[in-house]
């Protein structure tokens, strides 16, 4: 299914969004330096159920600044998604946030309740609500200080190495692989692939330490139809913790999806499904 394309002028910049099927709008927010094209797959298996709309992040591939690039602020991107789902004319919309995004979306229905139906937020970095965050901080800030001193290449294998990720096309974080590809990649995949390798620079040096120092707002969203996702496949890792600190603070169920932190690359119709059924019980 060929989504349509179309751009939202928004203050400071442009947003890239991408539409399929029909239904009520299911808001999908990319993580990291993710963009639109990653969900491609996902979407597809959705949009007979709802119309799903992806899009890239300000500063990320088609979603360009006015001027220069601008230090990441969770609350600009709250407001990125609020003037998109009212753009498109939804009401409450659905909302899918995965990482980074995740916490974008935590932001999007704390700050703008009427906006959201649901929120399902899949592996949020939410480091600031564990009991000692200073480890995780550290781990971060040192993935930073990396990229100052040795580079985006340095800082991405770090990145991989540390947290268990896969190199490759519509991965979450994915980069240059060291060896050939196991498989080729579609055009459609080989785009997508380079516009996110693209964005590694802006996610390092601007969005790394926000989206790490960036504190849900607890109080404003318990009792909100939150469910927090966790990978199947991530379970006793860094990232399990931070999203079962943020379900026990909401009060909040969990809900497990295939894979680990990108479980939407190799298993887009399992992912799909669960997310279905996420957003139906929330």
């Amino acid at each position: 299914m060929t989504p349509q394309s179309s751009t939202l002028k928004v203050p400071g910049a442009n947003l890239y969004y991408e539409t399929r099927g029909s239904g009520p709008v299911l808001l999908i927010i990319p993580g990291g330096p993710q963009d639109a094209g990653v969900f491609s797959d996902i979407a597809h298996h959705l949009a007979d159920r709802y119309t799903v709309v992806a899009y890239d992040p300000r500063g990320n591939s088609r979603s360009t600044f006015d001027g220069p690039p601008q230090e990441q602020d969770l609350d600009v991107h709250g407001d990125d998604a609020a003037r998109l789902i009212d753009a498109l004319g939804a009401g409450p919309a659905y909302v899918f946030g995965t990482s980074g995004g995740a916490q974008i979306g935590l932001n999007l229905a704390a700050r703008h309740p009427g906006r959201v139906r649901a929120l399902v937020a899949h592996e949020p970095p939410s480091m600031m609500l564990l009991e000692d965050p200073a480890p995780a901080l550290a781990g971060m800030r040192d993935l930073h200080d990396t990229y100052r001193s040795h580079g985006v290449e340095a800082a991405m294998q770090k990145f991989f190495s540390e947290n268990g990720l896969s190199e490759g096309p519509g991965q979450d974080e994915a980069g240059p692989q060291d060896g050939p590809p196991s498989f080729v990649p579609s055009p459609e995949e080989a785009e997508t692939f380079a516009r996110v390798s693209g964005n590694f620079e802006y996610w390092l040096a601007h969005g790394v330490m926000p989206l790490s120092l960036y504190r849900p707002d607890v109080e404003a969203l318990r009792g909100r139809p939150v469910v927090v996702g966790i990978g199947e496949e991530s379970i006793g890792q860094p990232i399990d913790g931070m999203g079962k600190a943020l379900a026990d603070r909401l009060g909040t169920k969990r809900a497990a999806f295939p894979g680990d932190h990108m479980g939407f690359a190799p298993y887009p119709d399992r992912f799909a499904e669960t997310l279905h059924l996420a957003l139906s019980g929330a």
